[in-house]
């Protein structure tokens, strides 16, 4: 590639011929280290069947498990994404794993209600250092391909997440709460990983704080206002896609064991099928949206699981399993769609926009979920599905989007 630059007239020449190339192994090691963030994180709703049982839990209580955990991450996420954007801090991804490291060393050891809240506080710290900061490495990594990227970095949290029923469901379930322990070491090796690209992010921060810089908001002629109004359409998206989520990876593995009588177990198995179909069909967003627009790909993806989401509440097992296999993958591929639009409305804020939508998708999921919670309580696990069935439709606001034009 240096030697075809070489050969261009000066006029031509990138401003780096690096800020033009994707650097496949940095994407790799993040959604590596993705995979296994979030197969630790995916741990928690998966032994919330144990957790229920131990200490004699309410479904309200169990949302605010997932509500401490959550807001414990979105609130820090817009801060430490402006922070990073202002001083990059080579080696703040290893240190945010270690936060995750010592929650679930203590969530293992949990006596009490309260200590378990402790622990996945603990381990939303660490969610809210990793998510906006390796997003942001992610975005510096990916060349012009931020897309591919964005999605490349996503479907490895994605495959994590799906993975903590399964390990749940042979692991913990069998062997009870304290063997999460072990998962420690699963920590200790993302630390090691974080510290290799801590070192190629300080060896290239200058480049990379250049390359921030970005356009300016001024080449898509757009108005402070007109970009305001579409930040508030895509939290909105957000806010959709994300309650709907939380009542399935929440709420349901109880949904499957009250309707249909499942046992504990082979519920994870449905969890897990749903959840690798959300990893599975992650990849999609990004690089369908770096070809044919953006926008286009959160109207599928938001609107198009809507008649879907409409039937769930009314099918036999079978059915049930197969539609939200069919959300899973339709759904999954709008967050990095909408990511990387917004990273265009306001370009050299990467590290901001990344953590205010990272942080508002798990914050308003943890608000979800205690609500959700709250509505099992009081009416039953399957009215909080056929609610939520109507969440979908909101992706109808798709159309007050701009069409983003590069001059």
């Amino acid at each position: 590639m240096k030697s075809i630059q070489q050969d261009l007239p000066n006029a031509y020449q990138p401003e780096s011929s690096d800020a033009q190339q994707t650097v496949f192994p940095i994407l790799l090691a993040l959604s590596f280290s993705h995979l296994l963030n979030d197969t630790l994180q995916s741990l928690i709703p998966s032994i919330y069947p144990m957790v229920k049982d131990s200490f004699q839990l309410s479904f309200s209580q169990i949302g605010l498990i997932t509500f401490t955990f959550q807001i414990s991450a979105s609130v820090l996420q817009p801060l430490v994404g402006h922070f990073m954007d202002k001083r990059p801090q080579p080696y703040a991804l290893a240190i945010g794993m270690g936060f995750t490291m010592f929650g679930l060393v203590s969530l293992s050891i949990a006596t009490s209600f309260n200590i378990v809240l402790m622990s996945v506080a603990l381990m939303g710290v660490g969610s809210a250092i990793f998510h906006p900061e390796a997003s942001r490495i992610a975005h510096m990594a990916a060349g012009v391909r931020h897309g591919m990227a964005q999605s490349l970095f996503q479907v490895g949290g994605n495959a994590g997440s799906s993975l903590g029923p399964l390990l749940a469901a042979l692991i913990l379930l069998p062997y009870g709460r304290f063997q999460v322990i072990w998962f420690s070491l699963v920590a200790l090796a993302a630390i090691v990983i974080l510290s290799w690209v801590g070192n190629w992010y300080k060896n290239n921060m200058q480049r990379i704080r250049k390359k921030s810089a970005g356009r300016s908001s001024g080449e898509m002629n757009l108005s402070k206002r007109k970009v305001a109004f579409s930040i508030g359409i895509l939290l909105l998206l957000i806010f959709s896609k994300y309650i709907y989520m939380a009542s399935l990876t929440s709420y349901f593995t109880f949904y499957l064991i009250d309707k249909f009588g499942l046992s504990i177990q082979t519920s994870q198995v449905y969890l897990f099928l749903f959840l690798f179909a959300v990893a599975a069909g992650t990849f999609i967003g990004g690089p369908v949206g770096d070809r044919i627009g953006r926008k286009y790909v959160i109207w599928i993806s938001i609107l198009g699981v809507a008649p879907f989401a409409l039937m769930l509440p009314y099918m036999n097992l079978f059915w049930t399993g197969a539609i939200s296999v069919i959300i899973g993958l339709i759904l999954s591929s709008a967050f990095s769609a909408i990511l990387v639009y917004a990273q265009e409305l306001i370009p050299g804020k990467v590290g901001m926009i990344a953590g205010l939508f990272f942080g508002f998708a798990f914050g308003i999921g943890g608000i979800g979920s205690a609500l959700l919670g709250t509505l099992a309580d009081e009416t039953s696990i399957e009215h909080v599905f056929y609610v939520c069935s109507f969440l979908p439709l909101i992706g109808l606001v798709t159309g007050f989007l701009p069409d983003l034009q590069k001059k």
